[in-house]
């Protein structure tokens, strides 16, 4: 398929897809907002989050693999962080979206 103006490429919505399932978990997505600009341990989010530790680091895993979070190690410690500036937007933007609703947000039925 030729890539006309305006059209994204076919690997670029793939990625971009592939990302967006990745912290659509909600475990995932609860690690992401619990990191929020901030550098954590594994230990540290697992102490805030309340799962295993293997649980956590197979998720952040799986979020480091999508290039979602970096990781940095120290001494026997590692530390997560997402990735840059522009994810940090879209995870904010997401909650404000998404997360910031109430029951009083929700139409009565008709």
């Amino acid at each position: 398929m030729a890539e006309t103006e305006g059209e994204l490429p076919e690997e670029d919505i793939t990625l971009t897809a592939d990302a967006l399932k990745a912290m659509g978990h909600p475990l995932r997505w609860k690690i992401l907002c619990t990191l929020g600009d901030k550098e954590m341990s594994v230990g540290e989010i697992v102490e805030k989050i309340g799962t295993s530790q293997s649980n956590v680091s197979q998720h952040l895993d799986q979020l480091r693999n999508k290039n979602i979070v970096r990781s940095r190690r120290d001494a026997n410690r590692i530390y997560y962080s997402v990735s840059n500036e522009k994810l940090l937007d879209l995870i904010g933007t997401m909650r404000g979206v998404l997360c910031e609703a109430t029951l009083s947000d929700v139409p009565p039925p008709e």
